[in-house]
């Protein structure tokens, strides 16, 4: 194996606004705003045997200085997403849902919370709120 090919590269740290629907593999520092338990359930076939965790899924308002968007946070993530926490973001990808963007970061990814950033959240450009329809061209 060539080492050069072995070497990591450096993250290319994108803004919030520079997020588009249905991409993936952004990496950003975000400040979380607030934080919305919407799921918390038992797993399916918590019988005899192991036990499942249960399922839990919030919508955390995250942000930076260019505008914000809601990450959905799963399991383990929902403990780190807590109001004023400041995270990094890796791998993540942009989920449709009801036709508007959500961030989130599957097994592929990486949430950390890092030192509080020193910037200033953009509240009023949320990401989330635009609503997206799929138009099929013809030919």
């Amino acid at each position: 194996m060539a080492t050069a090919a072995a070497a990591k590269r450096k993250p290319v740290f994108v803004k919030v606004d520079q997020l588009k629907p249905v991409t993936s593999g952004h990496t950003l520092v975000a400040k979380v705003l607030s934080s919305k338990t919407v799921l918390q359930k038992a797993r399916a076939g918590a019988g005899p045997g192991p036990v499942a965790k249960p399922t839990r899924i919030a919508e955390c308002l995250i942000g930076d200085e260019t505008g914000c968007v809601l990450f959905t946070a799963r399991n383990e993530q929902v403990d780190m997403f807590k109001p004023g926490n400041t995270v990094i973001i890796r791998n993540a990808k942009i989920d449709m849902f009801k036709g508007s963007m959500r961030l989130a970061v599957d097994k592929w990814g990486r949430v950390e919370v890092t030192e509080p950033a020193s910037f200033d959240v953009k509240e009023d450009n949320n990401l989330s709120l635009v609503e997206y329809e799929l138009v099929n061209v013809e030919e």
